[in-house]
Formats: C-alpha cells, sequence, structure tokens
C-alpha cells in the first residue's frame, strides 16, 4: 500500500470516529442530588443516570429530616455555622464550584452564622 493511499485510509478512518464515536459512546451520566440537615447532615449522590435514584442516594445517607437539593451539570454546595453546628446553614447550586460555594457560605452568614465553612459539596458531570 502506498504512502498515499494510507494516509486518505486513516484520514477516513479519523473522520468516521470523530462523527460516529459519539453515538456509539456511553451515556454521560448527570444527574446528582446533596441532602442537608440540621447539625451538619448531609448525603451526597452524583453522576447517577436518573434524577430519582440520585435523590434517593443522597436522602439515605443523610441523617434526620433533610432537604433534598438536585443538581444536574452543576454543581452544590452545603455550609454550616461551625461555632453552632446545628444553627444557621445554606446550600446553594450552581453551574460552576466556586459560585455554588461562594454562595452558600453567603446564605449561611445571611442567615445568622457567625464562623460558616463548607461542610459538603459536590459537581455532577460539567459542573
Amino acid at each position: 500500500m502506498s504512502f498515499i493511499a494510507a494516509r486518505a485510509r486513516a484520514i477516513f478512518m479519523c473522520a468516521f470516529i470523530f462523527t460516529l464515536g459519539p453515538i456509539f459512546a456511553a451515556p454521560a451520566f448527570a444527574a446528582g442530588a446533596l441532602a442537608v440537615g440540621q447539625c451538619g447532615a448531609y448525603g451526597q449522590a452524583f453522576d447517577f443516570a436518573a434524577q430519582d435514584a440520585a435523590t434517593a442516594a443522597a436522602k439515605k445517607q443523610c441523617k434526620g429530616d433533610c432537604t433534598t437539593v438536585t443538581m444536574n451539570r452543576a454543581c452544590a454546595a452545603f455550609a454550616v455555622d461551625m461555632a453552632n453546628p446545628c444553627g444557621a446553614h445554606a446550600y446553594a447550586v450552581a453551574p460552576k464550584i466556586s459560585s455554588s460555594l461562594n454562595a452558600a457560605t453567603k446564605k449561611c452568614y445571611d442567615f445568622g452564622g457567625k464562623e460558616c465553612v463548607i461542610r459538603a459539596w459536590a459537581c455532577d458531570a460539567k459542573g
């Protein structure tokens, strides 16, 4: 086989893979959840195939009466007041991790926290 024929074949294969490769690739998992509760309780689940499964997994990890926050190709963060872990707490969901961390911390202070810190965070798929 000549160099030109081998090169043409290689170019064809690359074009074929880039064109049809995503069709045969495994599906991306993008469902996630963060369950948050009093006294720093939390549970997290990310990269699940379905939102219901992610929500159930996060809630199962969280002890007590927990609120579940969903995320889909985003990040979630949970902040608590370390001066009083059973006091002020907050969560936030945003497209980027930095935004969710900042928003959760700010909300914790807004709710009366004195020493708010991030207790848990998770990003899902492209978050």
